[in-house]
């Protein structure tokens, strides 16, 4: 039985990349979407399948097992529709009922901004109890401009953080700033995980402070550019807001990952009869499943776009 479970697991890996990979080539050939440069759809949705292995629901049941093929497929094709690697600590995935659902990092909310045009990174930090800091409104552009920020070392205190900023730079300085005090952080926090402050938002309350502002200046500016439709609808899908016992331990991880990394739409057309959850095909017999390999296309036939930092 063990052996079988295995085959039939392996056989969903083959029928999830296959069909993730022959979309993602269909939007290749119609030039609808381009990735970041040296990019490998197979290479990230090997890393994410070896990352779904430990994944697990509120019950510990294991995700391949809970989830249903349409939102495991669907999840990896937002992955890779976003030019996105778990290997790279850039995206994680949740269970939400019978449901996969991917969630960004906030690195990989800078990474998918690189990718608009015009975009060459995202900044942000936090503003501590001492620091000088000064805004003021430009009356012709109608936008808020930091005109100061001295930050001192000494000041650094998670405990005494007042805000953060954010800023989203083009190749001539600044496109778009975004300030939120400490309340607004507060708050932001609350909707999104149910509570103010968790144990995650008390011992890494710089990094997740940072987190939400780069979120909120991320997707001001993707909501709000001409980039491909399917790019902006694929980024707003990692940002669905869900029950708080099914995030809070992947957003600890999520933060303690990216302290250690520092430290050192468009309907995807799946079949519409694959309903039913992976573990209900241990029962598969290998020898009458007929695969079809789908080689992924070079990116050579498409205009690329290099985004820093993948």
């Amino acid at each position: 039985m063990a052996e079988q479970k295995t085959t039939a697991i392996a056989l969903a890996k083959e029928e999830a990349l296959n069909q993730v990979t022959s979309k993602i080539n269909e939007l290749r050939k119609n030039n609808e979407i381009v990735f970041p440069k040296n990019y490998s759809v197979s290479n990230a949705v090997n890393s994410a399948w070896l990352m779904l292995q430990d994944v697990q629901d509120r019950n510990k049941k294991p995700a391949l097992e809970v989830c249903t093929k349409n939102s495991i497929i669907g999840s990896l094709y937002d992955m890779c529709l976003q030019g996105l690697t778990p290997a790279k600590k850039q995206c994680y995935f949740i269970v939400y009922g019978s449901q996969l659902q991917l969630m960004r990092s906030y690195m990989g909310t800078v990474a998918v901004t690189k990718r608009l045009k015009g975009i060459k990174d995202v900044k942000a930090y936090c503003i501590y109890e001492g620091d000088e800091f000064e805004q003021e409104y430009d009356i012709e552009t109608a936008t808020l401009n930091i005109t100061k920020f001295n930050p001192k070392f000494e000041n650094i205190d998670i405990t005494k953080i007042k805000g953060a900023f954010a800023v989203v730079l083009g190749e001539n300085g600044p496109i778009h700033t975004e300030v939120m005090n400490i309340k607004q952080i507060e708050k932001a926090w609350a909707q999104r995980y149910g509570k103010p402050k968790s144990d995650t938002h008390i011992n890494f309350a710089d990094e997740m402070a940072k987190k939400t502002v780069i979120n909120r200046a991320c997707k001001m500016f993707a909501n709000t550019s001409d980039d491909s439709d399917l790019l902006i609808e694929s980024f707003n899908n990692a940002d669905k807001t869900y029950d708080t016992k099914d995030i809070v331990d992947n957003v600890k991880y999520e933060v303690e990952e990216e302290i250690k990394e520092k430290a050192n739409s468009k309907p995807l057309g799946l079949d519409p009869q694959i309903v039913e959850p992976i573990d209900k095909i241990e029962t598969v017999e290998a020898e009458k499943v007929e695969v079809k390999q789908i080689k992924e296309e070079e990116p050579g036939q498409v205009n690329m776009m290099e985004g820093p930092g993948f």
